[in-house]
Formats: structure tokens, sequence, C-alpha cells
């Protein structure tokens, strides 16, 4: 009979306790193969910032997810994809059909989300606007 060691139970337990929220399930497939920042999170999912930021920070702390820092917006990502995989496979042995258990491959842009990856026209438009050129320097 093989059986778990007492520290690999608790590493197993505490990795399927934290993602065992129905919020931070939809989290994690909302993520996806992607990346996400909190503001993107809250324009797909409808979730105020405050209840998605508290689910990340405790994923993050369970080692779940990672994360990088691109000017003031902080993204996250799955620190191992195969996370996705066992999500699926708890939904398909809990009998749900598949198309419900499938994560974002890319992230789609939402005009209600102000990250540089959904609003980068606006941020080039800004820069344009600070560097403005004189009406007596352009060629007509």
């Amino acid at each position: 009979m093989n059986v778990i060691s007492r520290k690999n139970r608790k590493l197993i337990s505490k990795l399927l306790e934290s993602i065992s929220k129905p919020a931070r399930l939809q989290i994690l497939l909302a993520i996806g193969e992607d990346e996400a920042c909190v503001c993107h999170l809250e324009a797909v999912l409808g979730y105020r910032q405050a209840y998605i930021s508290q689910h990340l920070m405790t994923l993050r702390e369970n080692g779940v997810l990672d994360t990088r820092r691109e000017g003031r917006y902080v993204f996250y990502r799955l620190r191992d994809k195969r996370i996705l995989k066992i999500i699926q496979e708890a939904g398909a042995v809990a009998g749900l059909p598949t198309e419900d258990m499938q994560p974002r491959k890319r992230m789609e842009k939402y005009s209600d989300c102000g990250c540089p990856n959904c609003q980068p026209l606006l941020q080039v438009e800004h820069l344009t606007d600070q560097f403005e050129v004189p009406s007596s320097k352009v060629k007509e």
C-alpha cells in the first residue's frame, strides 16, 4: 500500500483548499493560460475590486499565482498551468459539461478595463498629446 506522508497530505490539502471557493475557481479560469490585472477581472467577472483582490492575495500566498508589475498595474498569472487541468478534472468528476470548465486562452480587451493591455491606444494618444507639434513646423 502506498501511503502519502503527512507533510505531503498537508501540501495537497492546502492547495485544494486554496482553490476550492467558487469565486477562486472563476478567477483561475478567467486568468486561464494568460495573465490579468484586477481591473480586467472586475470587467470579466463583475465582482468588486476588493473582493477579487482578497482572493488573489490568498491564491498568491498559497503559491497558485505569480505576479508582475507594469506601472501601477499588477498582472496575475498561474504559477503552474496544470492547476487548470485539476479544475477541469474536478468538474468532470462532478458531472459538469467540459465547456463550462474551459479556461481563457487569451484575454479579450475590455473598454471597462484601464490596464495597458486593454487601453494601449489611449496611452499612445495621451503621449502624442504631450508632444504636440507647433503648427508653424507642419508642412502643408
